[in-house]
């Protein structure tokens, strides 16, 4: 039975993809079987984006086994979001049986085509030993690519190794940078951890109408991590730092654009 998290994860998945490519989430009759036609002609990104849709439920019935069958022929194409996604279907075990090995050797496939997602998926592979030899070394290395490439999820990430010192020396002003680049994404767990580094003046310079701000920004968009910080600094907080703090989330929510740089301060 897949978790509702994996659902979602998956949910959300195909909506990027679909809509990076040009078609609505929910596609007509007509559209599903223009996708089919051109799939059956060997076409890969049709071949890719009915399998998407198969594989979330997106204007088919959720089949993950039609979804692999069609991700497989796109991705045996050289096709790198099917290699990345067939990757993360064996690494799920959705479709097929659980196979970490199999699913390293299409993360790298993508990876080496440069797809940015591969490289982060490929990069927890070697951090925790799945598929692949135990590897932080190479695992930081994955990310710091996929990073620079503008991957949110990877630039959080080095943000938490920088900060416990896992494979590197300690960087607070390291951690902080990229806590900040995946803030200006809309990664709303790193807009926590840099209200944190506000708070305890770690990497920056203390500042607890910043760090409240913040923190309040990440439990509005429901993370447990921001509601307990922001609440711990509103207990030494002045009603006029508190209010300050306030009126600077609202800011920062008014111009929050993914991508834009103008959320993180």
């Amino acid at each position: 039975m897949m978790s509702r998290r994996l659902r979602l994860a998956m949910t959300v998945l195909t909506i990027l993809v679909l809509a990076s490519a040009g078609f609505a989430t929910e596609q007509s009759d007509d559209g599903v079987e223009d996708l089919r036609r051109r799939a059956l002609k060997g076409e890969a990104e049709a071949q890719f984006l009915l399998g998407a849709m198969y594989a979330s439920a997106q204007g088919v019935k959720q089949d993950f086994a039609k979804a692999v069958r069609l991700l497989r022929l796109a991705a045996d194409q050289g096709h790198a979001d099917a290699q990345a996604s067939l990757g993360w279907m064996y690494a799920q075990g959705l479709g097929l049986t659980r196979d970490n090995a199999e699913a390293v050797k299409w993360y790298r496939a993508a990876a080496d085509q440069g797809h940015a997602d591969a490289r982060f998926k490929l990069g927890t592979a070697y951090s925790r030993g799945r598929g692949v030899q135990r590897d932080l070394t190479k695992a930081i290395e994955l990310y710091r690519t996929a990073a620079n490439q503008g991957h949110a999820g990877a630039q959080y990430l080095l943000g938490i190794i920088y900060t416990n010192a896992r494979g590197v020396p300690r960087d607070y002003a390291e951690a902080f940078k990229w806590f900040r680049r995946a803030v200006d994404q809309g990664f709303v767990r790193a807009r926590s951890q840099l209200g944190m580094m506000y708070a305890m003046g770690l990497g920056v310079e203390r500042d607890d109408i910043k760090a409240y701000a913040h923190c309040s920004l990440a439990a509005a968009a429901g993370d447990s991590l921001g509601s307990v910080v922001r609440d711990n600094l509103e207990n030494s907080m002045t009603p006029v730092q508190i209010a300050e703090a306030r009126r600077l989330a609202k800011e920062w929510s008014g111009k929050s654009e993914i991508g834009s740089g103008k959320t993180a301060k």
